[in-house]
């Protein structure tokens, strides 16, 4: 009889022998093979931590005692221990987050899933639960072997040290990877640790190892304090990693072990003070074609076939695979272009790069601020530093990017993927701000390519800036099929259509310019000329789009992240202060923290569509509301559409000969 659909909260496991618990573990994998097949997801992250999450919540009581996760990506079977057995519609609008979310269980403590960050809202937490008397409350943090690499955990863990009266529990999820293998010094210090033979003997006798403390050996972690070091430390070393912070230690321990995970984690319950646990893991564990994946171990899978671990349908060429073969292409003819990321070096596209050009890379782990100082280092000495990281995690390093780059007026390229709407990652995932954050950093020029032909030209054009920032971005997903300019202006400013009158002007940053394009077709099925532009360096406003600006009544402003800030307001502002009063109306993404759902579903909700944003326009015009159809065959004009839009730009052109 299966006993997962029994179990519908933490304290089911309780009454579970340790066989039962074993059988639990199997049940588990095979649920997220399938389920998250189905769904696509974060798979080879949570089939390593099944039997760690089964004793975490077996030794501790959540959500009394929070599990704080690092990051939530791998918290898929700690949503199945706490009753959230549905993974039908997983990252789907209606279904499970792929991250914790406080509003589907008291058990979700921590929602954003930003690496690094667990210790300190740990720190926060316990600091919390002992000023108001709650000391018999534990917290505990899950974080990965990648996060340590961010600076954020060892800040944290330099003020842990500084209070040992707390009961909080580091658990160091260690599997060599984070999204690949982990890089760096403390990386090469760990895998010494998992690969030395003391550790495999370790491995292999963990269970009587461990048994072997029984009352006295609890006794004893209890009442050591100061200098004395935990007894385990001395088969692995790691007393020379933590001894200066004061925080004992405990491990190696097999993360596949369920019996040794609860002995170590419980001593580490009744310790009394913050100790680290040392878990060792496997990335993927129990499926083979998750192991046989070199590249990331199925870190994150789109829909697959459980049997083969195939992709069930081809994603086309993406924007990321674009950028990929034309930093190849730019990196043979510039020897000066390096590239660097922060532990995403194959999720960014830059694993070609790096096989072509192995000495031009730079991956410094999970750590952003670090890796934006060091491009303008970097960008100091001569070379030109190519920076790829997802949208969602540039805010991390904005300081860098202000004072460290902009103001040294560095001549370094981010490259932002994943901006704007994400889809099924959720709030922390969407890369929404990225535009209104970084326009305000004096001298950036920001660009966002329609299709792959501008993404190219677009990357020449900003590598060869050399004194001052440059950044593009763009989507998740496929490219845009490619939209050919009729015109480019003398700035660079592409004009893609031309309406019959200069009624509106509609600016399309990126592949909105596609949206824009339907949008200007809808409207001239009503007899409003509509004109429509692709900026391609959206940040700085150029003369030509003022200029264009000046010549219509209504200027619409379309972009892929939040108005407030966004590139709209920026052409408000340059038109005020330019003496142009043409109307603006800025069209983007709310300044909302956005659940997880679609693309189309998100942007729909926003009324970014096409026949919302048209019939907003007519009703601007004619002061009224009437639906508006995509123009395919014959489509009525609204009564009294054309003589009202005539008489209008009749009204415009003798206000713009008063101006003059």
């Amino acid at each position: 009889m299966a006993i997962l659909p029994g179990i519908s909260g933490p304290r089911d496991l309780d009454r579970l022998t340790p066989e039962q618990l074993a059988e639990l573990a199997a049940e588990v994998r095979s649920f997220l093979i399938e389920n998250v097949a189905r769904t696509g997801g974060h798979l080879g992250p949570n089939l390593g931590v099944v039997e760690l999450t089964i004793a975490l919540h077996r030794v501790f009581s959540s959500p009394d005692d929070p599990i704080i996760f690092d990051t939530g990506h791998q918290s898929y079977v700690h949503k199945l221990l706490t009753g959230r057995q549905d993974f039908s519609a997983l990252r789907s609008r209606g279904g499970l987050a792929g991250y914790p979310q406080r509003s589907e269980s008291p058990h979700d403590v921590v929602e954003s899933s930003h690496a690094s960050s667990s210790l300190s809202w740990a720190d926060g937490i316990s600091r919390a639960f002992t000023a108001t008397g709650r000391e018999d409350r534990h917290v505990v943090a899950v974080v990965g072997d990648g996060a340590l690499t961010g600076g954020m955990t060892w800040e944290a863990l330099n003020n842990i040290s500084d209070d040992n009266e707390r009961n909080l529990v580091i658990v160091v999820n260690d599997n060599g990877r984070s999204y690949a293998p982990t890089i760096g010094g403390m990386a090469r210090y760990m895998n010494r640790v998992r690969t030395a033979g003391v550790y495999r003997d370790l491995h292999r006798k963990s269970d009587r190892f461990f048994r072997a403390f029984g009352p006295v050996g609890r006794a004893f972690y209890r009442g050591v304090r100061g200098g004395t070091h935990g007894f385990l430390s001395r088969f692995s070393n790691n007393e020379e990693l933590y001894s200066n912070l004061d925080i004992k230690y405990l491990g190696p321990v097999d993360g596949h072990d369920i019996p040794s995970l609860m002995e170590a984690l419980q001593l580490a319950k009744d310790y009394g003070a913050p100790v680290i646990v040392h878990v060792i893991t496997e990335k993927g564990r129990g499926y083979q074609p998750a192991l046989d994946d070199e590249a990331d171990q199925f870190h994150a899978v789109n829909k697959i076939d459980p049997k083969t671990g195939t992709p069930l349908a081809a994603s086309g060429t993406g924007w990321t695979d674009v950028f990929a073969d034309a930093l190849v292409d730019l990196g043979a003819r510039r020897p000066e272009v390096i590239a660097m990321t922060a532990a995403m070096l194959r999720p960014t596209g830059l694993a070609p790069f790096a096989e072509r050009f192995p000495d031009r890379v730079y991956d410094v782990g999970i750590a952003e601020q670090h890796a934006v100082t060091a491009a303008a280092g970097l960008a100091y000495g001569g070379l030109h530093p190519v920076v790829a990281l997802y949208a969602t995690f540039m805010g991390r390093a904005f300081d860098q990017v202000l004072m460290d780059v902009g103001l040294h007026r560095a001549g370094v390229t981010f490259v932002l993927d994943r901006a704007g709407v994400t889809g099924p990652d959720g709030p922390s995932h969407h890369g929404l701000w990225d535009l209104s954050m970084l326009q305000i950093v004096p001298g950036i020029r920001i660009a966002a390519p329609r299709d792959a032909e501008r993404l190219r030209e677009e990357l020449e054009e900003a590598v060869a800036v050399d004194d001052a920032p440059t950044v593009i971005r763009y989507p998740k997903g496929a490219v845009a099929p490619e939209i050919p300019a009729i015109e480019r202006l003398h700035d660079g400013v592409d004009v893609l259509s031309r309406g019959e009158g200069e009624d509106v002007l509609l600016i399309g940053i990126g592949p909105f310019a596609t949206l824009a394009l339907d949008v200007a077709d809808r409207l001239k099925a009503q007899g409003i000329g509509a004109t429509v532009i692709d900026p391609r360096w959206a940040i700085p406003v150029q003369p030509s789009v003022v200029e264009l600006a000046a010549r219509h009544r209504l200027v619409i402003t379309l972009e892929d992240g939040i108005r407030v800030g966004g590139v709209g307001t920026r052409v408000r502002q340059v038109l005020r202060e330019a003496g142009i009063d043409t109307a603006v109306d800025e069209l983007g993404l709310p300044d909302e923290y956005i659940d997880h759902a679609s693309r189309e579903q998100i942007l729909e909700d926003a009324g970014l569509t096409a026949g919302k944003i048209a019939q907003d326009v007519v009703a601007q015009v004619l002061g009224t509301r009437v639906p508006i159809a995509r123009p395919t065959g014959e489509v009525p004009l609204h009564t009294g559409t054309v003589e009202i839009v005539t008489s209008i730009r009749a009204e415009h052109g003798a206000e713009e000969r008063r101006r003059r």
